[in-house]
């Protein structure tokens, strides 16, 4: 089998941001079965495989997946690679006969795979077609952008992207249509908010990602990941969770915090349950970690990155009526 340490050079097109820090959260033992539920270009797998974990991958990403089959056959017979979404983790699993596992990953949000890729539409840097779909099927950024109406536009810039000026970036884009591209869309915020050319920090960053996380469900995604990952973790297992805003980190801070009977106790804002309390599914979470300034230095996207862990214990998991993305944002 050929070397798989972790010191090998890193794979040009994505640099895993806070790499070394997620695979100690993980503490993989020599045999174990660990799933990376966000694969991209297998960053983290490949430290996984080298500290001796057999992998499961997931991808909801065609691209992704068939990318990754040369790491699939350099790795031995040690990784499976899966097309579909983290959210459908136990299912995806349950369909390969495997019921529990050692630990699971997830790296939220877009890859760099992505953003580097003009024809993917996810970057307001390079001109593209106006996509910005993951799993490259289902509803673009163009098709909804041109039928939604302004209420709805400016709901999603606000709520995804802490927008505060939604309404009338909204009001711009629903009089530029159709638009096609992301260069046109880019055009369209940067005057409505009246951002000079060549000034700091592009007025057009908020309202992308607000609208990538809409077209791609991805609030709602991480809730059910997280959902199937208490499901399918065993006894003593590991979850890590890497997110880079603040909306995404909160979610995982909230379930992490309710799972570990944080909530149990209540207060005068929020009362106790009136039920019996459920025993924690998982034990108190680590402090949070973020990177530091040397890899900052290194990979810009590493900036906004908190990585938030916990280990599993031997409670029930909850049942499947839990929170939306956005309900689980405002808690």
């Amino acid at each position: 089998m050929t070397d798989l340490s972790p010191d090998l050079p890193r794979d040009p097109r994505h640099d895993p941001v806070l790499r070394e820090e997620v695979i100690a959260a993980l503490a993989i033992a020599p045999g174990e079965r660990h799933v990376d539920a966000t694969f991209g270009a297998g960053g983290y797998t490949r430290a996984m495989l080298a500290a001796g974990a057999e992998v499961i991958a997931c991808d909801r990403d065609p691209d992704a997946i068939a990318e990754g089959q040369a790491l699939v056959q350099q790795a031995g017979g040690k990784l499976a690679l899966i097309h579909g979404r983290f959210g459908e983790i136990d299912r995806l699993l349950a369909e390969r006969g495997i019921d529990a596992v050692d630990g699971i990953t997830f790296d939220i949000g877009v890859s760099s795979m992505q953003l580097d890729r003009d024809e993917r539409g996810f970057s307001f840097q390079k001109d593209g077609p106006l996509d910005m779909r993951m799993a490259q099927d289902g509803e673009s950024a163009a098709d909804w952008l041109n039928r939604a109406d302004e209420a709805e536009i400016a709901d999603v810039l606000f709520h995804y992207g802490d927008e505060r000026q939604s309404r009338r970036v909204a009001r711009a884009i629903i009089a530029a249509r159709p638009l096609t591209r992301t260069a046109e869309l880019a055009s369209v915020i940067r005057k409505a908010l009246r951002h000079p050319p060549g000034a700091p920090k592009d007025p057009s960053t908020k309202s992308f990602q607000a609208i990538r996380i809409h077209i791609n469900s991805e609030l709602d995604e991480l809730v059910a990941g997280l959902n199937a990952a208490e499901r399918v973790l065993r006894p003593g297992g590991r979850l890590a969770v890497v997110s880079f805003h603040s909306t995404e980190d909160r979610i995982v801070k909230n379930f992490l915090r309710e799972r570990s009977g944080g909530d149990a106790a209540g207060s005068r804002h929020r009362p106790a349950p009136t039920s019996q309390a459920r025993a924690a599914t998982f034990e108190t979470p680590a402090r949070k970690v973020r990177p530091g300034k040397e890899e900052e230095a290194r990979n810009p996207r590493a900036r906004s990155a908190t990585l938030r862990s916990a280990v599993r214990t031997a409670a029930p998991a909850h049942s499947a009526q839990d929170k939306s993305g956005k309900e689980a944002m405002s808690c």
